[in-house]
């Protein structure tokens, strides 16, 4: 586990000095989730086996609220807050801590980050998330400590990354992944596009996001990373138009190059009698594409 700093203690001390904290037993009905919590809770076969041991032993590690209203909000344990709801569990255990706004994101952020698998967007905006509360957060500093971070420059998202295992550079390249329509960013999750090239189309506005993801799922091709710099550069030029888009997606990669293996029976159902030669069936279908294509291309422009 590593050993994340927080107010001048150390997440692993928190969690010892938890176990020396009252514990209150809150009504599930009267916990509520994180604002914009950044981690997401999915029913997996790992949350069915927290199911059957919270059925079994019950809550063995109470979770961390703060009283917010005339709630309480959760700060460390959404995925046991899940469990207890399947399980049928009335009340679990809290630790319940008096912090502030910043004080409690960057606590929710340090206790989730630790996971052994946190998928990209839950880091992107976690990062920023803690990045926002710790500029926002007014913690008091000795004049020696201000000026050695003035002399190595030291920036706060420097201090996230010497605190989560990441570079400063990393960070920055995650945070951006926030900038991201949601299509495109669950497919950065579920590894279709790699970091490099998300993180250029990050920088692309709304409408041209969506164009390149409607050529992702329809014609089932993803942009390489030397094609979203250059889509890039031409969206900062204001010269990115929708044509443009479809026509670097459609560039043969290198390496990339796959003969299409097509049913021949299928085919034939479908397929006019006259057409039936390797040349004249890549042509038809061909056509049909462009005009599928052309068809949607106008439906979008109707739409604008």
């Amino acid at each position: 586990m590593k050993n994340y700093t927080y107010i001048g203690k150390s997440i692993k001390d928190m969690e010892k000095s938890d176990y020396m904290e009252e514990t209150k037993y809150i009504s599930i009905n009267e916990l509520e989730d994180f604002k914009n919590h950044p981690y997401k809770v999915t029913e997996d076969e790992k949350l069915q086996e927290l199911v059957e041991s919270i059925k079994i032993n019950g809550v063995l590690s109470p979770i961390i609220v703060r009283k917010k209203e005339d709630k309480y909000e959760i700060i460390s344990g959404h995925r046991r807050k899940k469990a207890c709801m399947l399980a049928n569990i009335k009340e679990i255990p809290c630790i319940v801590k008096d912090l502030n706004d910043n004080e409690a994101t960057i606590l929710m952020v340090d206790s989730n980050i630790q996971r052994e698998e946190v998928l990209p967007s839950e880091k992107a905006f976690a990062y920023k998330m803690k990045l926002d509360a710790q500029k926002h957060q007014g913690v008091r500093k000795n004049i020696t400590s201000v000026r050695d971070e003035q002399k190595l420059k030291i920036t706060t998202r420097d201090k996230i990354a010497l605190e989560v295992g990441e570079s400063s550079s990393n960070i920055r390249r995650y945070i951006r992944l926030t900038n991201l329509v949601k299509e495109l960013l669950d497919l950065v999750d579920n590894k279709k596009i790699a970091l490099s090239p998300a993180v250029e189309l990050s920088y692309l506005s709304e409408k041209e996001q969506k164009r390149i993801y409607q050529n992702i799922e329809f014609l089932d091709i993803t942009p390489s990373y030397s094609q979203t710099i250059r889509m890039k550069k031409l969206s900062q030029l204001n010269k990115l138009t929708f044509e443009k888009i479809d026509d670097i997606m459609l560039e043969e990669k290198p390496n990339q190059v796959e003969k299409i293996k097509l049913n021949s029976a299928r085919l034939k159902k479908v397929l006019p009698k006259n057409i039936s030669s390797e040349k004249q069936i890549e042509d038809y279908i061909i056509k049909c594409i462009e005009s599928v294509k052309k068809n949607k291309r106008l439906d979008l422009e109707n739409e604008r």
